[in-house]
């Protein structure tokens, strides 16, 4: 993994299995309104956040109370020159048990200090995986963000 890629960690008390169950539950950590399958390795879901960032994850790997792996198909921010800097970069996983329960490491290779996004994108992520996603492995409760709702045109897209 590139050393520049934005990396954080954070250990639980619960098992890989229950950290695993949390991290492919999506919806209950980063975003309400995801659309389409985020346990099945081989599918794409999709991501959006008001006008502001979207993207398109494909599920590249699932390996049960180990890793999960994701490929960023396409992306898009209002907030950047590039609006596609995510695109082509992959977002891991990896669950490793430890004497205190279970270690979570988050990178998202690719994604590197060269990046217009990467500050805001880095707090991004550690509001979600250190605050979201390790409050849903802990307390079984995340935080993620409520999007609007899709409307008529965007649910036949994804349907």
């Amino acid at each position: 993994m590139n050393d520049l890629s934005y990396t954080t960690r954070f250990t639980v008390p619960q098992s890989p299995a229950e950290a695993y169950a949390a991290i492919i539950n999506v919806r209950g950590w980063w975003s309400e309104n995801i659309n389409g399958p985020t346990d099945r390795a081989g599918e794409a879901f999709d991501y959006r956040f008001r006008d502001v960032h979207r993207c398109r994850i494909e599920v590249t790997g699932l390996v049960p109370a180990s890793k999960v792996t994701w490929h960023v198909l396409d992306n898009y921010f209002n907030f950047t020159a590039d609006k596609s800097e995510w695109t082509g970069t992959d977002i891991v996983f990896d669950i490793s048990s430890t004497p205190e329960g279970t270690q979570v490491t988050f990178t998202h290779i690719g994604l590197v200090p060269d990046y217009e996004c990467f500050d805001i994108c880095s707090d991004g992520w550690g509001t979600y995986i250190r605050g979201s996603l390790q409050a849903l492995i802990i307390t079984g409760q995340g935080h993620p963000n409520v999007g609007e709702p899709l409307n008529d045109r965007e649910r036949s897209l994804t349907a």
